[in-house]
């Protein structure tokens, strides 16, 4: 189910002695956002001024509760389609999982429930992957796609330290957007540049450590997967995505079989430590 921030902390306010989980996390995660007047990402402060913030909650790691966390992502897609293009009325989704039940000890193992949650969303799309959309994360022009639309995902998780932009409080958050937004408004532009120099600019006065060199231009070919999960420090990265893609093998009707598959175990929510 979608939840409207503005609906949200209303109903917050009305049951205060009968409030759900969730309603303690949206607040959190608008005061860390609002609050922190310096927070890097101005479009994001801006949601939340204009009560923009779609939220999802993602009760555990069970199969329904992983079956309900699709159906939000496709039905914040068919919403997000009408956008206007007008960053007034841009809404964001923020997909929050409950503490209680996504727990790591480091940003790696977040990193690791996130990119489950991610395959489990793509071995469960019935729709065919774009044609025009790479299926290798390691190679240009690869990103997430669900429903035949492009996304970007933000894992913020409460691991990081010295990455402070990605910690939006004690629950994993994915902060999700049409990849096509930040083509239009940060792309491979004069404009586009100035703006990603300005929330880079921004980063390095938050965050305890200069802005990842992960962050780069879609539009101009840099790798898309390793912006998802930042990690909290700057030294070369390890390891490759965990990402695995069926499409190339599976396209059309045939895709739509997979969907009926049955999700026989959860994502694990005690993941191993990784170095």
């Amino acid at each position: 189910m979608l939840y409207n921030q503005k609906i949200l902390q209303k109903r917050g306010v009305q049951y205060l002695k009968t409030k759900y989980w969730y309603h303690d996390y949206a607040d959190e995660i608008i005061f860390n956002i609002i609050e922190r007047k310096e927070f890097p990402c101005p479009f994001s402060q801006l949601a939340v001024k204009r009560n923009n913030l779609i939220f999802s909650f993602v009760e555990d790691n069970s199969a329904s509760a992983l079956r309900q966390s699709a159906d939000d992502l496709r039905e914040y897609l068919a919403r997000a389609a009408q956008w206007d293009g007008n960053l007034a009325t841009a809404e964001p989704l923020l997909m929050v999982f409950n503490a209680d039940h996504f727990k790591a000890d480091t940003v790696e193992g977040y990193h690791a429930m996130g990119w489950s949650i991610l395959q489990y969303w793509h071995d469960h799309d019935p729709a065919p992957w774009p044609s025009n959309v790479s299926t290798d994360p390691h190679s240009p022009f690869w990103s997430m796609c669900f429903n035949r639309a492009q996304i970007f995902v933000n894992m913020s998780n409460p691991a990081h330290i010295s990455r402070r932009s990605r910690n939006l409080g004690r629950a994993m958050t994915f902060v999700i957007n049409p990849r096509e937004r930040f083509d239009r408004v940060a792309g491979d532009t004069v404009q586009g540049r100035k703006i990603r120099a300005l929330v880079r600019d921004r980063i390095e006065a938050f965050d305890l450590i200069p802005h990842s060199p992960d962050l780069g231009s879609y539009q101009a070919g840099e790798l898309e997967w390793v912006q998802y999960g930042l990690v909290d420090h700057n030294r070369p990265r390890q390891g490759g995505c965990p990402f695995h893609s069926h499409a190339k093998l599976i396209e059309g009707d045939d895709l739509a079989l997979l969907s009926t598959g049955k999700l026989e175990e959860g994502i694990p929510t005690h993941p191993r430590k990784t170095a």
